[in-house]
């Protein structure tokens, strides 16, 4: 029996995976179990790579991992990329290190950059300058790729766009807690003084409810 981990940043993210899975929670990580012919478990502990490493170790925590994903949304870093949609990336890059890490077989031919913040339209533009093989930006993947490449056990990212090279958006930033935690409430209401993003924000939202599907979609036909 295989046992395949999924990490992403937020529950939003997995959501149109876990559909029916048992859900519990140990150690601010929530978790998600599935079992067929295989035994499936998503973790999520909040953005950037100390929380994604939190996410694998309480999935590693009651049994070694044979596969792993890294899920969840990314930030287009080229003006081509539609927004709403899934891709299988081929590799991740850590801004931070200059490590890179290749996915295995399978993988589509995008790459994925994992930076130290949320990307606004400026970051995004600087990473696409400075990576020009670059195609999308996370927080995450690339600690998931290194804890894999440390067992010697497969590594995929399937990501879907939840902003467009150029989206308006607020600072993201602001409201991640040191844990990684999103802090919702405090976002909206900042976000209710500040009418301009409004429309920005709504066709976030719609895209990244797409994305979470695509991700699904995609994963599910990656398995099969």
């Amino acid at each position: 029996m295989t046992r395949t981990a999924l990490i992403a940043a937020m529950p939003g993210e997995l959501k149109n995976i876990v559909v029916g899975w048992k859900h519990s929670r140990r150690k601010g990580v929530d978790l998600w179990a599935h079992r067929d012919e295989n035994l499936y478990v998503a973790a999520c502990a909040g953005a950037g790579q100390a929380a994604a490493t939190r996410a694998f170790a309480a999935v590693e925590e009651d049994a070694p991992i044979d596969l792993v994903f890294s899920v969840g949304w990314v930030g287009a870093l080229t003006a081509d990329l539609a927004v709403g949609f899934a891709h299988n990336c081929a590799g991740v890059i850590d801004v931070q290190t200059g490590e890179r890490f290749q996915c295995d077989a399978g993988a589509g031919p995008l790459w994925l950059a994992t930076s130290p913040k949320v990307a606004d339209a400026a970051e995004k533009r600087r990473l696409a300058s400075a990576y020009p093989a670059m195609s999308l930006v996370d927080m995450e993947a690339a600690a998931v790729a290194r804890l894999a490449a440390m067992r010697g056990i497969p590594f995929y990212a399937i990501k879907g766009i939840s902003d467009a090279l150029d989206a308006k958006l607020p600072d993201f930033n602001r409201f991640i807690a040191p844990d990684g935690r999103f802090q919702t409430s405090r976002f909206v209401v900042s976000s209710l003084f500040r009418p301009a993003y409004w429309p920005s924000l709504v066709r976030m939202g719609e895209n990244s409810r797409k994305a979470s599907q695509s991700i699904a979609e995609t994963l599910q036909a990656f398995l099969q």
